[in-house]
């Protein structure tokens, strides 16, 4: 268990982390949403032990890490937004560099190097130079270098950003498989419809604060609950119509023809009973449903509304 506590970062006067709360459960893919600037990447290089916290904790299995950066290092592997330099080096040796780095000895290092390597379908590549890789098989080799040290969590800022559908799935399919294993992963993405696909939960973040997070479905039940109730009659519109304008819980409505919109602020419970007076009363109901959200338009609507939800 990751749990972040009052995690606060300020640069002068700007507050780029604020306060900032989460939990974050062993195995989970957890997204990190927001627009540029919410503060993103500096929590993430703050959980990767690359940026100081002027505040707050991050406890793994109940020990405050942020004491001890040579365990944090060593407990998450961080993947940036950008791929770096590296000249003249070969695959291989790009991962024996970094298996260096964290004191891994070669013969180890190479064994490793190998695993990780068929893990993100690289083997081919062993002893290719970096740069003649495509973009892709860069943000691959990048994927296998966060792990060259086994960490038990990932920390991954917008891994998909400029690939192609393809080797976004293949991406996609590798995470699933490590989380899998399980580690926890926390991706940032603004590919908004993978995350969905993706993630088990979503943290939504403005202004270095936790606007909303948990569980996607959930989320988005509880976003979609205060969208328009859609109710499409075959006939008796009137009639309909005029069993919405006594229900309780109807605020507004418009009529287009044999479809209904409707501002029903009830619950689940109180949207059957509607239904089921609406068919009692010899309404032919085609269809009776809340206008659904996607996670790009609950992540605007939610930015538009701050903390109201």
């Amino acid at each position: 268990m990751l749990e972040i506590k009052n995690l606060t970062k300020s640069y002068g006067d700007f507050k780029a982390v604020d306060d900032f709360t989460l939990s974050v459960k062993e195995g989970d893919i957890y997204g990190f949403v927001g627009p540029n600037g919410a503060g993103k990447t500096t929590i993430m290089k703050i959980l990767s032990g690359l940026l100081p916290a002027d505040a707050g904790t991050i406890t793994i299995d109940n020990e405050n890490i942020l004491k001890d950066i040579t365990r944090l290092k060593k407990t998450i592997g961080y993947m940036p937004d950008f791929f770096g330099v590296y000249d003249n080096l070969t695959v291989i040796e790009y991962l024996l560099f970094y298996s260096a780095a964290y004191g891994i000895s070669d013969d180890v290092a190479r064994e490793r190097a190998k695993e990780l390597l068929e893990l993100v379908d690289l083997q081919e590549k062993v002893n290719e130079y970096v740069d003649s890789l495509s973009r892709g098989m860069k943000q691959r080799l990048c994927l296998a270098r966060t792990l060259v040290h086994n960490p038990d969590i990932l920390i991954l800022d917008e891994p998909a950003s400029g690939l192609d559908p393809y080797t976004r799935h293949q991406l996609k399919s590798i995470l699933r498989h490590l989380s899998e294993t399980g580690k926890t992963i926390i991706i940032s993405s603004h590919i908004l419809t993978e995350l969905a696909e993706l993630c088990s939960s979503i943290c939504i973040i403005e202004k270095g604060r936790v606007i909303m997070n948990g569980n996607i479905e959930e989320i988005m039940f509880q976003v979609d609950s205060s969208n328009p109730l859609l109710v499409h009659v075959l006939d008796n519109v009137n009639k309909a119509v005029l069993i919405l304008k006594k229900n309780k819980y109807v605020r507004t409505l418009s009529v287009e023809e044999n479809k209904i919109m409707v501002t029903f602020i009830g619950r689940k419970e109180d949207e059957a009973n509607l239904l089921k007076e609406l068919i009692e009363s010899g309404v032919l109901v085609i269809s009776f449903k809340r206008e659904q959200s996607n996670l790009e338009s609950l992540f605007l609507k939610i930015i538009e509304k701050g903390s109201e939800f």
